[in-house]
């Protein structure tokens, strides 16, 4: 482990999509995550950025609560900071584009890629949107296929949980 000072960690419990997993730097957000066993986050923190976690509920309260606004209808954007420095330079290319994607719109993977200047990396960029370790904020249930149809989504449960976003966007319409 580095010697940094440890990632904060916070429990969103209760959300329309369920429990959620926040962890917080001094830089910002570094990652939200949905299972209600934090081990697959400490993991990814201990592996992928190489640092602690601890428990710190009043350091995440603040994404907390602007997470739980979003998922509730109050809120279409957020506006504390992400901490990009555990992402892979193309990986963070990729997935700030992807936090662009305004509220109540779509982009496709070959969209992404052509704003890039990389037209033929879709599936690139599909292994970058794969990988965002911070869904919801970098809103990657907004990325579709070329043909307009739902596309893997990793969280939650999953497609339905895609959908369950987009529609609370006004993206899809019952």
């Amino acid at each position: 482990m580095s010697d940094l000072t440890p990632i904060s960690l916070g429990l969103l419990a209760d959300t329309p999509i369920g429990d959620l997993w926040v962890a917080v730097s001094d830089a910002g957000l570094v990652a939200v995550e949905w299972d209600a066993d934090r081990s697959r986050l400490e993991a990814y923190l201990a592996q992928g950025l190489r640092r602690s976690a601890v428990i710190h509920e009043a350091n995440t309260a603040a994404w907390r609560g602007e997470l739980d606004e979003y998922l509730r209808g109050r809120r279409k954007g957020f506006s504390l900071p992400i901490d990009w420095g555990g992402l892979r330079p193309f990986q963070r290319l990729v997935l700030q584009q992807v936090y662009r994607i305004p509220y109540g719109e779509t982009r496709s993977y070959g969209d992404l890629a052509r704003h890039l200047g990389r037209p033929h990396a879709a599936r690139a960029v599909g292994c970058a949107v794969a990988s965002n370790p911070m869904p919801l904020v970098i809103p990657c249930h907004r990325v579709i296929g070329a043909d307009g149809k739902l596309r893997g989504y990793s969280g939650g449960q999953g497609l339905a949980t895609k959908e369950w976003l987009l529609r609370l966007e006004g993206v899809l319409v019952a």
